[in-house]
C-alpha cells in the first residue's frame, strides 16, 4: 500500500517554474513591451500605408538632410538673430510637460500576480526606465534638430551644450516620474492642484538655470546631478507605493491610447470621464420651493444642462461670444443685437428642452403634454435670465453710465421673461 502511495506521490511532482509560459517578470514584462510595440504599429499601419509612408520619408529625410547640412556649413537663417536664446528652454520646458509613462501594467494583473508582487515590482521597474528610455531618445532627436542653432546661432561651445543636454534629460525624468506619481494618486480637482506644481516647478527651475548657466557647464552638470537624484528618489518612492493598482492600469492605458486617440481626435467625440458624484448640484438638493411635479421635473432639465459639460461649455461660449459682439457694435445697432441674440439663445434652450422631454428614460414617467410645456417654459426662463441680465449690462452700462447700473437688471430680467414665453407658447405648446 505504502508502495502505491509513493507511486502516486513520484508520478505527480510539483511544477517547477520553467512549466510556466513566463517563468519570471522580466520575460513577462518582455513580452508585453513586444506586443506594446505591435499594437503601436497596427494603430499606425491603420492610418496610412507604408509604402505611401516610405514616399513621404525618403524626400522628406533627403530635404531635411540637406538643410541641416546647410545649417551647420551655410549660412545661418535671418531669423535666429531675432529670437533670444529663451526660446531653446522654453521649447524643451513644453517637450518636457508632455507624453507620460507607460508601466506595461495589465488589469489581470490584479488577479493572478496578487502573490507575486516581486514581479509586479519588476514590471514596474522596467515600465520606469523604458519609460525614461523614451524620454531621452525623444529629447536627443530634438536636441540634435536645434544643435546648429544652439552652437552657431547662439554661440554656446560643444560642453556647454552637452552639459544643456544632460540638464535638460534629468530635468525630463524628474518632471515625468514627479507627475505620474501624482496622477496614480490623486483624483479630481486636487490632482490639478498637486499636478500643477508638480510639473511647473521643476520645469520653471530648468528654464531659469538653463538661462542663468548657459556658459557655465560645470555649474549646468551639477544641477543636472540634482535632478537626476530626484529621479531616483522618485522612482523608490514610486516602488514603494501601495493601493494605485487600478489608477496604474488607467494612466497606463491612456499613454498605450495616445496615438490612437489622435488619429480617432476628428471623427469621434471624446468620451466623457466617468464620475461618482457630479461637480454641481453634489447632494442633489431641490432647486425650487414648489413640490409640484412640474417643479421637480424643471429642476431636472436645469440640472441636466448644468451637469453635461458640453452643454454648459456650449452655454459659456454663446454668452462670451455675445458679450463680444454687443461690446464692438454700434451703439444704434446694440438693442437690436441683444434682441437677436437673445431669440438664438431661448431657441437653443428650447431645443435642448425638446429632447429631453422626449427621451425614452422620460416618457416612463407619467407627465402629461401640458405638464411638460408649463415645466420647459419654467426652465428656459430660469436658464435664459442670467445671460439676458449679464448681456443687457454690457448694452446699457457703457451707453447709460449710471442709470444703466441701475436698469440693466429689470430690462435684461423683463426681456428674458417675455422672449422665454414667446418660445414656450410657439414651440413647446405644439410637442
Amino acid at each position: 500500500m505504502s508502495g502505491r502511495n509513493n507511486a502516486v506521490i513520484h508520478s505527480n511532482p510539483p511544477k517547477s517554474r520553467s512549466a510556466y509560459a513566463f517563468p519570471t517578470g522580466p520575460r513577462l514584462f518582455r513580452r508585453r513591451l513586444f506586443s506594446h510595440w505591435r499594437e503601436q504599429s497596427a494603430i499606425i499601419r491603420t492610418a496610412a500605408d507604408w509604402t505611401v509612408l516610405l514616399y513621404i520619408i525618403i524626400p522628406g529625410g533627403l530635404l531635411g538632410g540637406r538643410f541641416y547640412y546647410g545649417f551647420w556649413k551655410g549660412d545661418m537663417p535671418a531669423w535666429t538673430s531675432f529670437l533670444p536664446f529663451m526660446m531653446i528652454p522654453l521649447l524643451f520646458a513644453i517637450l518636457l510637460v508632455t507624453g507620460g509613462m507607460v508601466l506595461l501594467l495589465q488589469e489581470g494583473d490584479l488577479l493572478f500576480l496578487r502573490q507575486r508582487q516581486n514581479w509586479i515590482n519588476s514590471i514596474l521597474l522596467r515600465g520606469i526606465i523604458y519609460s525614461l528610455i523614451v524620454t531621452t531618445l525623444k529629447i536627443a532627436a530634438v536636441f540634435a534638430v536645434l544643435l546648429p542653432f544652439i552652437i552657431r546661432g547662439y554661440g554656446l561651445s560643444p560642453g556647454a551644450a552637452g552639459s544643456l543636454l544632460l540638464l535638460t534629460i534629468t530635468a525630463g525624468w524628474s518632471v515625468k516620474l514627479l507627475g505620474h506619481v501624482v496622477k496614480v494618486q490623486r483624483q479630481g480637482f486636487r490632482r490639478w492642484l498637486w499636478l500643477i506644481p508638480a510639473v511647473t516647478v521643476p520645469s520653471g527651475i530648468y528654464i531659469r538655470l538653463a538661462l542663468l548657466w548657459e556658459n557655465s557647464p560645470l555649474l549646468l552638470l551639477a544641477a543636472a546631478a540634482v535632478y537626476a537624484a530626484v529621479t531616483v528618489w522618485a522612482v523608490r518612492y514610486r516602488l514603494r507605493l501601495r493601493g494605485t493598482f487600478l489608477s496604474d492600469v488607467r494612466e497606463d492605458y491612456k499613454q498605450r491610447m495616445r496615438i490612437a486617440g489622435l488619429l480617432l481626435r476628428g471623427v469621434l467625440d471624446k468620451p466623457r470621464p466617468t464620475r461618482y458624484r457630479p461637480w454641481i448640484f453634489r447632494k442633489s438638493q431641490p432647486l425650487l420651493s414648489s413640490t409640484l411635479p412640474e417643479s421637480r421635473f424643471t429642476a431636472a432639465g436645469i440640472k441636466a444642462l448644468v451637469r453635461n459639460p458640453a452643454h454648459l461649455k456650449l452655454y459659456f461660449a454663446f454668452t462670451g461670444v455675445s458679450m463680444g459682439a454687443l461690446f464692438i457694435a454700434p451703439a444704434f445697432l446694440r438693442w437690436i443685437l441683444l434682441i437677436v441674440l437673445t431669440l438664438l439663445m431661448c431657441y437653443w434652450l428650447s431645443s435642448f428642452w425638446l429632447l429631453f422631454a422626449g427621451d425614452d428614460y422620460i416618457g416612463i414617467l407619467p407627465f402629461t403634454k401640458s405638464q411638460k410645456a408649463e415645466a420647459g417654459s419654467k426652465a428656459i426662463k430660469i436658464l435664459i435670465l442670467p445671460y439676458t441680465v449679464v448681456c443687457s449690462a454690457v448694452v446699457f452700462i457703457p451707453l447709460y453710465g449710471w442709470l444703466g447700473l441701475l436698469l440693466f437688471v429689470p430690462l435684461g430680467y423683463g426681456l428674458g421673461v417675455f422672449i422665454s414665453r414667446i418660445y414656450s407658447t410657439i414651440r413647446l405648446t405644439e410637442h
